[in-house]
C-alpha cells in the first residue's frame, strides 16, 4: 500500500444500543411507540430489532417480535430483526422476576454512525462506553444544583 491508506467501505451499522425496559404489563403503551418513532423520524435511532418478553408465575418465559404494523406508526420497521439473539434473550429472562416483562429494543445510533466511519478509517477502536441512565443523571445534576 505504497504510502497510501486503504479504502474501506462505508460501515453498514453505527454503535448499536440494546436496551432492556422492565413493562408492568407485557403490553407497550402506544406513547411509548409514539416516542420511538419520533425518534427514529427525527433521525436520532434506528431500529433494528424489538423483542417483548415475559414470563410466567411458573417461570415459563414466552418471547414475542413487536408488530408495529399493528401500531400503524409510519416510518417504524425493524432492520435487523432476530439481532438480539436467542442468548442473549435468555440472559435477559433469566433476570425476569415470574409474573414480569420486559421490552428489549436494539437501536442503531445513527448520531455516531459518522463517528463509527471516521475509527474504522483511522484504525481506532472504541474500548469503552458506559452508558448512565437519565434517572441518575436527573438526580446528580438536582444535587449539584441543590448546593
Amino acid at each position: 500500500m505504497s504510502g497510501s491508506r486503504a479504502t474501506l467501505a462505508p460501515v453498514q451499522f453505527g454503535p448499536v444500543e440494546l436496551t432492556v425496559i422492565a413493562l408492568r404489563e407485557p403490553v407497550l403503551s402506544a406513547e411509548l411507540l409514539h416516542a420511538l418513532a419520533a425518534q427514529v423520524a427525527d433521525g436520532v435511532v434506528r431500529m433494528l430489532d424489538f423483542v417483548l418478553l415475559s414470563k410466567s408465575v411458573a417461570g415459563v418465559v414466552r418471547v414475542d417480535e413487536v408488530d408495529l404494523d399493528g401500531f400503524a406508526l409510519d416510518g417504524l420497521e425493524l432492520h435487523a430483526p432476530g439481532l438480539a439473539g436467542e442468548e442473549d434473550l435468555a440472559a435477559i429472562a433469566e433476570r425476569l422476576p415470574s409474573g414480569g416483562a420486559a421490552a428489549v429494543v436494539a437501536l442503531e445510533l445513527l448520531w455516531a454512525r459518522e463517528l463509527a466511519e471516521q475509527l474504522a478509517r483511522d484504525g481506532a477502536t472504541v474500548i469503552a462506553a458506559e452508558r448512565i441512565p437519565a434517572t441518575v443523571v436527573n438526580t446528580v445534576v438536582g444535587m449539584a444544583s441543590d448546593d
